[in-house]
């Protein structure tokens, strides 16, 4: 008999086709009463695909006492229980590599589109504002100064397409990093006073809760930018509309919120914010590399008892 899968996250097309060829899947969002799906039946599934975004609760996992795998696509395990997995002993895999690329890119790209005010000049121009006048100016870039919160792969990522526009670079995370020559700074209010551009590429989880805390966000200054292609939890998001209504800070470039997909309304008609709707990640390429290590996670785990890329 085939494995049987609960799925509770949307896959592409082809993978849920190869998902689906190869094991016996079940997709959570059919059932009109989920709950009590999985007090019925529950008990048949051996895996669970989820994604980063919508990961796997402590209800849910329990709900499963069959379970043995939790397969997420994503780098980010923030809304998988570990602590409940590692109880039941639930192995959990994630992705982590595959994304790095794509989403340093993204990092990047708000980088300069915060400080060269790209996103208001297409609206500028698409408004036909430009006949009225020039566009004001924006900031430099290049040979500025670039601290990154979270110097893990996509961080190393960020500081190498710094090193391209001549910035210098700091970093701040939970320990030094023995393998880079970038300044580590101790701390975190210390290196946002520093920085031209505050880039946070950490993990989210409690750990890093309002990591960037409304006196961080104060010690960036006017002339500072914050960039977040990690997680919205990390930043208090409240303390940061409030900067920049009142232009306490020059900027900001957001891929992600704290209660995604919803957005603060105040950011919606300010122009010295970029919003973005969690994208950093979101190519064609990233993602089957992402889902065809979901498979790969699947077939090696119940065909050989090991994971390739295993998070606990």
């Amino acid at each position: 008999m085939r494995t049987r899968v609960l799925q509770v996250g949307h896959f592409t097309p082809p993978m849920e086709a190869a998902l689906a060829a190869e094991f016996d899947v079940h997709p959570l969002w059919n059932e009109s009463d989920a709950a009590a799906f999985l007090a019925r039946s529950g008990h048949e599934f051996q895996a669970l695909t989820t994604t980063g975004l919508v990961g796997a609760d402590a209800t849910l996992i329990n709900a499963l006492p069959a379970l043995k795998l939790i397969a997420s696509r994503g780098v980010g395990c923030d809304k998988i229980d570990l602590d409940t997995a590692r109880r039941r002993g639930v192995a959990v895999s994630n992705t982590p590599g595959v994304l790095t690329d794509c989403v340093a890119d993204t990092a990047f790209a708000m980088v300069l589109c915060a400080g060269r005010n790209l996103c208001t000049a297409d609206r500028f121009v698409r408004r036909g504002a430009w006949v009225q006048g020039r566009f004001p100016m924006g900031t430099r870039v290049s040979g500025k100064r670039l601290a990154i919160v979270g110097l893990g792969r996509i961080g190393q990522a960020v500081a190498r397409r710094a090193s391209g526009f001549d910035m210098e670079v700091r970093y701040y995370g939970t320990r030094r990093n023995p393998d880079v020559s970038y300044v580590y700074e101790e701390s975190l209010l210390e290196l946002a006073r520093w920085a031209d551009f505050l880039v946070i590429t950490a993990a989210g989880g409690p750990g890093t809760y309002h990591l960037v805390s409304a006196e961080v966000i104060a010690a960036l200054g006017p002339d500072g930018f914050l960039v977040n292609a990690a997680r919205g939890s990390i930043v208090d998001e409240a303390a940061l509309v409030d900067a920049l209504l009142n232009r306490r800070i020059a900027g900001a470039a957001l891929d992600v919120f704290e209660n995604e997909p919803h957005v603060p309304p105040a950011l919606l008609g300010l122009d010295n914010v970029v919003l973005l709707p969690h994208m950093a990640s979101s190519t064609t390429e990233t993602f089957k590399a992402m889902e065809d290590l979901v498979l790969d996670n699947l077939r090696s785990f119940f065909r050989e008892g090991r994971l390739l890329t295993p998070v606990c």
